[in-house]
């Protein structure tokens, strides 16, 4: 972490050009140089994720988890624009090759399946399986895609936030081996894609604070004499607009990221009242407040607009579950009656959502998630040899040595656990110093994380946390930061400090390497399996 905007020198009187430089080294400590290994070193470990998400990327091949659903709605959605009902065979279908597994309805038609989750990640899986077919690889294909392409914008975010390179590159390195993000970017699934967004907007937030910082020192800076009252405005941002966009793709993968909206328009309130404080105008609170007029355009009426815009497909149908609720109730006016439709589905799915309490052999509590006392079994399966089959199934009364294989959503303990300490030290370094990086880390893991906390009936599994799984990371970059040390300390300091930010990411590194069977789908003799299931208390990782 750098040095807090109090401990900045106050700022002279001086000609415009003067009070400009003035400001912005106030308002924002200048991006660190050497722009080529800026985008350099991030692409490089980019392309180090890519390429353990894209080696074996059919293994398993077939349907895991929620793939079950998803790869088959989204193949329903490719072909006629909405999800329909299936044949109750569908996934030996799936297996033997063929695509044909729609069911009839009323004996000539198909009609639309109720499904409780938005479009958009089933979308993206349809992109995929429009280029590769409906196969293990097309229905992951976009999942492998999203989760690469979040390493590189861990890189840049962490980058900016920490205006160090290098430890942008560590933020990426330690997604690119998380065994949850790994999991989830092979698996068809929705998660990943939520994940990304929601990110994404965060890094538009984070740009914005720096764009938006620059343009009030030279508004500022430009006014001749002394500035009094809320100083000047700055209008519609378009780093908000990015993020106002964003955050509806999220809400239209899933509708837990609403809460994400919440979160980053107060934390853009916050940093707006930061910004003219820290610039000496005197309404600062009135200030920022005359800013936000603009929030219910890029947080409300533009996610709205994408969320609304993903359900072109069940619009432009009539087989779509509910499409005619409305016509079938006497509401027959054009657009009115489609929207009544929609808004008559998702009533009954929050309501299915929320009130989901079905037992799950896997299910946990959110206290459970960052303890990983629960992780998710995507997909086992025992074999009488090293070679994966049904020719090799495990009998039901077989006694001899047996090997295994599974897909198994968990994370790297070195991160996870990590970051229960980072967390507590951003707390207590926030309520110290006040230093926004800390305060943002932890508003991004409670948006994520809190409002799981009262449904404590309804059916949750620790994949989950995926959503913020990225802040967690931020907050232990931004203690290996304080670690590290500044650049102008001494080299004995700064020695130490990259011997043990390299030992914490070396034991990362291991630790994957180490999870890699098991995150990855090998088949591997049954012991071995056993030997990497370290917490076998009641259900524990078994």
């Amino acid at each position: 972490m750098t040095a807090t905007e109090a401990d900045m020198p106050a700022m002279p009187a001086a000609d415009e050009t003067s009070r400009l430089s003035v400001l912005r080294a106030r308002l924002a400590s200048p991006m660190p140089a050497g722009r080529l290994w800026g985008w350099l070193g991030p692409l490089l470990v980019t392309a180090f994720g890519a390429f353990l998400r894209f080696d074996r990327l059919r293994v398993p091949r077939a349907l895991i988890f929620d793939e079950t659903y998803y790869a088959k709605d989204a193949w329903s959605i490719l072909h006629h624009g909405v999800e329909l009902n299936l044949v109750n065979n569908a996934n030996s279908i799936i297996a033997a090759g063929h695509t044909n597994i729609f069911a009839p309805c009323g004996g000539t038609s198909k009609c639309g399946e109720y499904v409780v989750q938005p479009e958009m990640g089933k979308l993206l899986i349809a992109g995929g399986e429009w280029l590769f077919g409906l196969n293990s690889f097309g229905w992951r294909f976009a999942s492998a895609v999203f989760g690469s392409l979040a390493i590189l914008l861990m890189c840049r975010i962490a980058r900016r936030m920490t205006r160090s390179t290098l430890l942008g590159c560590v933020a990426g390195l330690l997604m690119s081996l998380d065994g949850l993000e790994f999991v989830a970017s092979r698996t068809g699934i929705l998660d990943i894609f939520l994940m990304f967004f929601v990110l994404a907007a965060f890094g538009c937030m984070v740009i914005d604070r720096d764009s938006s910082r620059a343009r009030l020192a030279a508004k500022v800076a430009g006014q001749a004499g002394e500035v009094r009252g809320s100083g000047p405005r700055l209008g519609i941002r378009r780093w908000r607009v990015a993020a106002g966009i964003f955050l509806g793709l999220a809400v239209a993968t899933k509708w837990n990221a609403a809460w994400y909206i919440l979160a980053f328009a107060a934390l853009g309130i916050l940093w707006d009242i930061g910004a003219r404080r820290t610039a000496g105008l005197g309404s600062s609170v009135r200030g920022a407040f005359r800013d936000a007029l603009w929030l219910p355009v890029t947080f409300v009426v533009i996610p709205l607009g994408i969320y609304i815009a993903s359900w072109s497909g069940w619009f432009a149908t009539s087989t779509g579950y509910d499409r005619n609720y409305a016509q079938l109730h006497g509401v027959h006016t054009p657009v009115i009656s489609a929207l009544y439709s929609l808004y008559e589905y998702h009533l009954a799915a929050i309501q299915f959502g929320v009130g989901l309490r079905s037992p799950h052999p896997y299910q946990s509590q959110p206290w459970d998630w960052l303890l990983m006392t629960r992780p998710v079994a995507f997909f086992y399966e025992c074999y009488t040899g090293p070679v994966a089959g049904p020719a090799h199934y495990c009998p039901s009364k077989y006694s001899g040595a047996e090997w295994s294989q599974e897909v198994l959503a968990i994370g790297t303990p070195a991160i996870w656990w990590g970051s229960m300490l980072a967390l507590v030290f951003c707390l207590g370094w926030w309520l110290l110093h006040r230093d926004w990086r800390a305060g943002a880390v932890l508003l991004g893991v409670i948006a994520g994380w809190a409002p799981w906390f009262p449904l404590v009936t309804r059916t949750k599994f620790y994949y989950y946390a995926l959503e913020f799984e990225p802040f967690l990371i931020l907050s232990i970059v931004l203690c290996l930061g304080l670690i590290l040390g500044p650049a102008k300390a001494s080299v004995l300091r700064r020695s130490i400090g990259a011997g043990v930010v390299g030992a914490y990411v070396l034991c990362v590194l291991l630790m994957f390497w180490y999870f890699y069977s098991i995150l990855a789908g090998k088949v591997i003799p049954y012991q071995d399996w056993l030997s990497h299931m370290w917490y076998r208390i009641g259900r524990g990782w078994i």
